[in-house]
């Protein structure tokens, strides 16, 4: 009896149903729900007060505190919302001298925290250059021009971009820095920082971390990023589990004063 057109049958080689659904199932997890434009709004909204809260916290970016603030209130309830809320509560309450340096602490002086992302996916190898280049043309394939003020790694940047093209190719570099996204939020944890809750709210737009996500965090967290031994040490951790001994690690030079837009839900440049 010959075979219903209708039958499935494995074929050497061919991809299994299991392996199928399996598949399927994982692009759905990586590809967010579809949202109502009440809610890409939101969360457009979000990922870019979050690129806001992340940058240097310049004399221009300290006067808005009081319209970022005002404009958190205004993010519709969610698990995001109530961690900005907490962090925009203590930002308000600190003294500009003392927040410059609790920034310069937690980004520029520490490598577990530092918020170039491409750095914990390749560490100080060949493949980071090609990553920045990679990120760099995919800015311009889209057409948004960064201005060079920063690195296209920087996660200010990063988010900025992913507010401007939405859940899919906007947050892919989101999704492909997950670990080091997961890192920079329990190195801030540890260190009892409110910044954790900004890496807090953009975590619970990602997909949840896998097992395998954990573990590569944990064994990040051991051996440090990767690196090419070009005439240097092979990273280990040091002192409160850094990458690399305290002074060692020289922070790039900062980029020109963020430019603040008059109403925070209008369209940033990002760092500058």
């Amino acid at each position: 009896m010959s075979p219903s057109p209708h039958s499935v049958r494995a074929t050497p080689g061919s991809a299994s149903i299991p392996s199928l659904i399996r598949t399927r199932v994982r692009a759905a997890v990586r590809r967010p729900a579809r949202l109502t434009p009440e809610e890409a709004g939101a969360r457009a909204l979000t990922l870019r007060l979050c690129s806001l809260l992340l940058q240097y916290p310049d004399a221009e970016l300290t006067a808005a505190h009081p319209a970022l603030t005002t404009t958190v209130a205004t993010l519709p309830p969610s698990p995001a919302t109530e961690e900005l809320t907490a962090f925009t509560g203590w930002l308000t309450a600190q003294e500009p001298d003392a927040l410059e340096r609790h920034y310069v602490e937690m980004f520029d002086l520490r490598r577990r925290s530092g918020l170039y992302l491409t750095y914990y996916l390749h560490g100080d190898t060949r493949r980071r250059g090609m990553a920045l280049l990679t990120l760099g043309q995919r800015y311009r394939a889209a057409g948004w021009d960064t201005d060079g003020g920063e690195l296209p790694d920087h996660l200010p940047v990063v988010l900025e971009f992913a507010a401007l093209c939405g859940p899919g190719a906007g947050e892919a570099p989101l999704r492909q820095h997950r670990r080091g996204l997961e890192l920079i939020h329990r190195a801030l944890t540890d260190a009892d920082s409110p910044y954790r809750h900004v890496l807090g709210a953009l975590l619970t737009l990602l997909p949840p971390p896998t097992e395998a996500d954990r573990a590569a965090v944990d064994q990040l967290i051991a051996e440090g990023p990767p690196n090419e031994d070009v005439g240097l040490d092979p990273y280990g951790t040091y002192g409160q589990g850094e990458f690399a001994p305290p002074g060692a690690f020289v922070p790039p030079p900062p980029a020109p004063p963020t430019r603040i837009p008059t109403h925070p839900t209008s369209r940033t440049e990002g760092p500058r």
